[in-house]
């Protein structure tokens, strides 16, 4: 399963089955779990570790130092869950000091060619990062969010779940969960509902965040008093309280 010209590192921990290509490099506390397979040429290194069934394809780069000039060779992590996509020349750095030591990215993600998930980024499930999509440090991304193509996000934002930027986006404050943005500069357009239906969301829920948007971008209110209107027709709305629950969280402000 491992291909004789591929370096892995005596400390390294790989289950019998997983696959490494040839020229990549396993460093020392790596771990990773069944049926991964790494293409060719992809260095990995540790503490890292990686869950079951996931594909790292060839000039990937895993578990390197973070990018940050405060950072001075502490023992931090990188975890990765089961059956992510990582595609060529994607990025993923370890955590620091200044947060929780971790970067953390959960299951069933893909992460299309040149991605980079900074340090300290958490990424939830089902999320869709497209070509050349970047987070910096600090960033947390919902489940079933899809970042379009070459957008940028701005250090310690959060990101929503079953949000959706527009190819080219540049996102510096948080974005509400459901909310689609885009543009330059960018700015919110509606609610994600074409996502919400590809994954079973009743009418009435869409319909119930369809006027949670209205209130919060439409009727000229002040973010508190938008919260408060919302959390009134929240009732047993699961997807109204994760929505109100994340505007009464946000560390950058939101993007309106």
């Amino acid at each position: 399963m491992i291909d004789p010209r591929a370096v892995v590192h005596d400390k390294a921990e790989l289950a019998d089955d997983v696959k490494v290509g040839p020229f990549s490099i396993i460093g020392a506390d790596v771990q990773i779990d069944s049926g991964t397979e790494i293409g060719p040429h992809v260095v990995i290194k540790g503490p890292t570790s990686i869950g079951k069934d996931n594909t790292i394809y060839q000039f990937a780069s895993i578990g390197e130092d973070p990018q940050d000039k405060k950072y001075a060779d502490e023992i931090t992590h990188l975890k990765i869950g089961d059956r992510n996509i990582i595609r060529e020349f994607c990025t993923m750095h370890r955590g620091t000091l200044q947060d929780q030591a971790v970067t953390s990215i959960g299951d069933d993600n893909l992460f299309m060619a040149y991605c980079h998930v900074a340090h300290d980024c958490e990424v939830g499930n089902h999320v869709i990062m497209a070509n050349g999509a970047s987070i910096a440090g600090h960033v947390h991304v919902g489940d079933h969010a899809i970042l379009g193509g070459f957008t940028l996000v701005h250090q310690f934002t959060q990101i929503g779940e079953f949000s959706f930027s527009a190819m080219g986006s540049a996102i510096t404050q948080d974005i509400p969960p459901y909310v689609m943005v885009g543009g330059r500069p960018t700015r919110p357009h509606g609610i994600n509902s074409v996502g919400m239906e590809r994954h079973g969301k009743s009418s009435e829920v869409i319909r119930q965040i369809r006027k949670a948007y209205k209130i919060l971008y439409k009727n000229n209110l002040r973010l508190e008093d938008a919260i408060e209107e919302m959390e009134d027709m929240a009732g047993e709305s699961n997807e109204l309280s994760n929505m109100v629950s994340f505007l009464r969280n946000v560390t950058r402000g939101i993007l309106r």
